[in-house]
């Protein structure tokens, strides 16, 4: 079992076709284009029609996912959905998309770590298909952020997206996932969460009035923290095997901020203009799904080949945090 490689034999990405640019914000809430790029490198991002949810867009992921990896459905042994916009609470939007896809047979279910959901994804994933309980498992990121964004809230409404990404992790005769650091610090949730509609604050007309449906952020605290985190965390997967930034073909991080991704490149002393990938001019911040729409893209625009050494990094709510390296 110790000896099992594990890695990515197909990927997929879906994004609403709507775009909302910064010079439409202009005309929501007080805010400039240039303001927008300047702070966060973001020009523009998709918003999933009013009857697109979130099992929709990871459907099409999906199979775009299983297209690509030459597979049906029927193949799946096991679907996990990355989400912190499920299309209820419950069933799990996992179930919807089993039965969206004619999968029936494959357990599924879905995990909520916001930004770092795809990490934590490929985490689980690889770990059921090193142990041999399944032989392919499709991981699915998808999000619906425009649902939980307050469009009152300049400081927030301009940084998300909406979209999702799918991988079909399954044992590789080489390569594959090299290491793993998975990180969470719970006395810091408070500074991105949605306080209201769950146990603590049920939903009511109060609460709606109060506007406490939508997501809440306190961006300064967490810009500081991210990039130390994101640093340390990419420290984590490469220092034990011998490695050090400079190793590295490509960084793909948590499309968040394009000012956070610069300095979290400089920490690590690589190159941001050579070595980081970023799209976070297109799409915004869109949750879990930013890493995997980040690393299908940069798969399909041919930044990275065989035998190079990837890096996924994220950072989110929880607060949570999670660094991959990939042997491609």
């Amino acid at each position: 079992m110790d000896d099992k490689k594990v890695g990515f034999i197909g990927l997929g990405k879906y994004l609403p076709e709507n775009r909302l640019t910064n010079k439409e914000l202009e005309k929501i809430v007080d805010t400039t284009d240039d303001w927008i790029v300047t702070r966060t490198g973001i020009k523009e991002r998709r918003i999933a029609r009013d009857d697109e949810a979130t099992s929709d867009m990871a459907v099409r992921a999906a199979k775009n996912a299983l297209q690509n990896a030459n597979l049906e459905p029927k193949d799946i042994d096991l679907i996990i959905v990355a989400t912190i916009t499920p299309d209820m609470f419950f069933p799990a939007t996992a179930c919807i998309v089993q039965n969206k896809l004619g999968a029936n047979h494959a357990p599924a279910f879905d995990i909520s770590v916001a930004c770092s959901g795809f990490l934590y994804g490929v985490a689980i994933a690889s770990q059921f298909v090193k142990s041999g309980i399944y032989k392919h498992v499709l991981l699915i990121a998808a999000e619906k952020m425009s649902s939980v964004t307050d469009w009152k809230d300049r400081s927030t409404c301009v940084l998300m997206g909406d979209g999702a990404g799918a991988a079909i992790l399954s044992e590789v005769k080489e390569g594959g996932i090299l290491s793993v650091h998975l990180g969470a610090d719970g006395s810091k949730g408070d500074l991105l969460c949605m306080p209201a509609g769950g146990s603590r604050i049920p939903a009511s007309m109060t609460t709606v009035e109060a506007r406490l449906h939508f997501l809440k952020m306190q961006g300064n605290e967490l810009f500081k923290r991210a990039v130390k985190i994101m640093a340390e965390a990419a420290q984590k997967v490469t220092e034990p095997l011998g490695l050090k930034g400079s190793d590295i073909s490509l960084v793909i991080p948590h499309q968040a901020n394009k000012r956070i991704l610069n300095a979290v490149a400089k920490r690590m002393g690589i190159d941001p203009e050579e070595k980081l990938y970023l799209n976070i001019e297109k799409y915004g911040n869109m949750s879990a799904a930013s890493s995997a729409v980040a690393l299908c893209e940069a798969v399909e625009e041919d930044r990275v080949k065989k035998g190079d050494l990837i890096l996924l990094d994220a950072f989110g709510a929880g607060l949570t945090w999670g660094a991959v390296l990939i042997k491609w």
